[in-house]
């Protein structure tokens, strides 16, 4: 019996980071955000139609989506993050259902999807076996996300206040991972438990 995990948690939560300790583990990762992130790469299957509802501001030199000009764009007008969200989100759940459909998904015993908006999207839970939330405290994220990415705190403040908020996370859990504090040999003891008790 293949079981479908989801994994979710705030930027800078850790999540992507348990998700690919879990693939070492044997799990069949299937990743949104990298799946997002090919349709507005060059040449992305979202970027004919952002080029034509967002104009030629909104591309970077190389015909991929400029994603700070996008950023800001969104995070000021929430009219703008909708109708971006509509033209990628169908694209991203397309390719989802596809790798699902996979042989190796379909021959895995384990399959987990990395998905940040899993609790924002209402369709999300009544695919998926279980949920599991990597949780931390706020500041923590805004420390991590500043370290590794050059981003202001406004922004990542911002960026925060555009996803769901922890209770609301922490309430869609069937498991969590507390990853204040871990190192990363902490934080793949306790990750490599999780995955023992779906039978890596």
């Amino acid at each position: 019996m293949t079981i479908r995990l989801g994994i979710t948690g705030g930027i800078g939560s850790g999540k992507s980071t348990v998700a690919a300790l879990l693939q070492a583990q044997g799990a069949y990762l299937i990743d949104a955000d990298a799946i997002s992130r090919a349709t507005t790469a060059p040449g992305g299957s979202a970027m004919p139609e952002i080029a034509a509802v967002f104009g030629p501001e909104m591309l970077s030199p190389d015909g991929g989506l400029d994603r700070a000009a996008m950023r800001s764009r969104v995070f000021a007008h929430a009219e703008s993050r909708e109708k971006l969200q509509s033209i990628v989100h169908p694209l991203v759940a397309t390719e989802i259902d596809r790798q699902l459909q996979s042989p190796a998904a379909a021959a895995a015993h384990l399959i987990v999807l990395d998905i940040p908006l899993l609790v924002e999207s209402p369709t999300w839970r009544s695919r998926l076996d279980r949920v599991l939330v990597v949780d931390c405290h706020p500041q923590t994220q805004v420390q991590r996300v500043a370290q590794r990415s050059g981003l202001s705190i406004d922004a990542i403040r911002g960026i925060m206040k555009a996803q769901a908020n922890r209770s609301q996370r922490l309430r869609a859990a069937d498991a969590v991972i507390h990853n204040d504090g871990l190192n990363l040999k902490q934080l793949t003891d306790l990750v490599r438990k999780i995955g023992q008790e779906f039978g890596l």
